[in-house]
């Protein structure tokens, strides 16, 4: 069925009455039906009431009930068929291909969770067996497993839909470890929020679980993002946006009576180190790649290249030349709403502004579309970037600055001054090894994943990805939002001294009926 403006709360659907919202085609310009009904604070309480009455028997499911629980929610999502990306293309103006990349993403993410439950790893059985002999004291039997947190509350990313929005990473995440969900919809993208939401919503039904378990709000402002942070009920927080609105967010959190965690992804620029070796031999090839990159999705990726470093010489003038070249020939794009490709305008007129900054080259001229980003390059020297902390700020969109290094020293000064990123990537050949391995460790302690010959653009799901990084990429530098580590924000240990056989959880008995790898008195036992 197509959107009918309504929220999903308690497992039925029905308008909210705290002001209306509509989907805008970012392309066009045009206002996309129906309206949608913004969610009042008793809206809210509802769901979160819901949500709490929900949560101990929703923990209580099995591993593997939770696990069929996510395969259905992926099948319902793709059930909903061509409608889903149609309606996603015209609230985003995101192209067919990509969108249809982000729905088996976001349904492969699912299908991770669901075989990280039948895993168990996620659990971290370990088990200190009693020592009643022990001198001077004897050893409880201790046993250990982590638990689920509670509600958690999901905020939509504006730019993936799908992938990071209601049924994303943080859901998926936060269903697999036992936790209830109350998702606030991205307002640019309500109608595309609430086709998944209802495959949602389908599955519990038909898992017969507790209407509790998902809720679905809207609202066009931030009153009701700051009230459902600050509801008691609400045990932990997953927000991927910008700095500003992932600050208020934790805020709150921390001046509730009881703080809360909030795993926020906020912003990165994400630097590029191009070394000495690689550039002479390679600089255009480089420079062509690192355009591609820094263009794809207009620019609207997290982890978009937009800042190079580099040392000077014939190498880097040779990498100028041919991004300038390339740049040249990319088309502008539209950008996913209006409040984006306008922060987006300001933030490049404010580089072309910057005393010591020069424009290097920029994309085709938007054409008459609304919402276009036309992409941009600029150049500074070491010494305006270190001076100029605002030349270290994320301008989100195909816009990137590069860092003229004097010589490997300067580049280790510029390096020293970031701040904490997603990814850092270095462009190197064999030649380079020594100065990559003197300048690791720095790296190490500004990103959260660290890659060679390639940009970060492209988070692969899996085992080993790591989607966070040190503030203010993101909030909790611990966390990663993609990936089956993603799970771990919403757990926490919990310890069993001395419990009988009869009341431990089955992943703790001596009987190991899960058959579980376990750790027992500090050793790995393969079950």
């Amino acid at each position: 069925m197509p959107p009918t403006g309504e929220l999903l709360i308690g497992g039925g659907a029905r308008r909210g009455s705290g002001g209306d919202l509509q989907g805008v085609d970012p392309a066009t310009g045009r206002v996309l039906d129906p309206a949608f009904g913004g969610a009042t604070k008793a809206d809210l309480a509802e769901a979160c009431a819901l949500a709490a009455a929900a949560f101990g028997p929703y923990r209580a499911t099995s591993p593997e009930a939770r696990a069929r629980f996510l395969e259905t929610i992926a099948e319902r999502i793709e059930a909903i068929g061509d409608a889903l990306i149609v309606r996603a293309m015209a609230e985003t103006g995101l192209p067919r291909a990509r969108l249809e990349g982000e729905r088996g993403r976001t349904t492969g993410q699912l299908r991770l969770f669901a075989g990280v439950l039948r895993d168990g790893g996620w659990l971290e059985a370990r088990i200190d067996p009693t020592l009643p002999e022990r001198k001077p004291l004897p050893r409880p039997d201790l046993r250990l497993r982590n638990v689920p947190l509670g509600p958690v509350a999901v905020f939509g990313a504006s730019n993936f839909p799908l992938a990071f929005s209601v049924a994303g990473g943080d859901t998926a995440s936060a269903l697999a470890a036992g936790c209830p969900v109350v998702v606030k919809a991205h307002p640019a993208h309500p109608g595309t929020s609430e086709l998944v939401g209802r495959a949602v919503q389908e599955a519990v039904a038909a898992h017969g679980l507790p209407t509790g378990v998902f809720a679905l709000l809207h609202d066009a402002g931030v009153e009701i993002s700051q009230a459902l942070v600050a509801d008691p009920r609400i045990k932990a927080v997953g927000f991927t946006g910008s700095r500003r609105a992932g600050l208020a967010l934790l805020a709150v959190a921390q001046a509730r009576p009881e703080p809360i965690p909030v795993y926020a992804e906020m912003s990165s620029i994400n630097p590029v180190l191009l070394l000495p070796a690689a550039l002479a031999a390679r600089g255009p090839a480089i420079a062509k790649d690192f355009v591609a990159a820094l263009t794809q999705g207009a620019g609207q990726f997290c982890t978009n290249p937009g800042l190079i470093l580099a040392i000077e010489g014939p190498g880097l003038d040779a990498f100028l030349a041919a991004a300038a070249q390339a740049l040249g020939q990319a088309p502008a794009a539209t950008m996913l709403t209006a409040g984006i490709s306008s922060n987006y305008a300001a933030g490049v007129r404010s580089l072309a502004e910057r005393d010591g900054v020069a424009a290097v080259g920029q994309g085709q001229s938007p054409g008459p579309g609304a919402g276009q980003g036309q992409a941009a390059l600029f150049a500074t020297s070491a010494e305006t970037f270190r001076s100029d902390r605002r030349l270290h700020e994320e301008v989100f969109g195909a816009a990137s600055l590069v860092v003229r290094c004097p010589d490997a020293a300067a580049l280790r000064a510029a390096i020293a001054e970031l701040e904490g990123q997603l990814t850092v990537a270095l462009h190197m050949d064999a030649g380079d090894t020594d100065l990559a391995r003197d300048l690791l460790p720095e790296l190490e302690l500004k990103a959260g994943r660290v890659l060679v010959n390639g940009f970060g653009t492209g988070v692969e799901v899996g085992h080993a990805m790591v989607h966070g990084g040190p503030f203010p990429a993101t909030s909790d530098s611990r966390a990663t939002s993609v990936g089956s580590l993603a799970i771990a924000r919403f757990l926490r240990p919990l310890c069993y001294q001395n419990l009988p056989q009869a009341l431990l959880p089955p992943e703790l008995r001596d009987d190991n009926p899960l058959g579980l790898v376990r750790r027992i008195d500090g050793k790995l036992d393969l079950a």
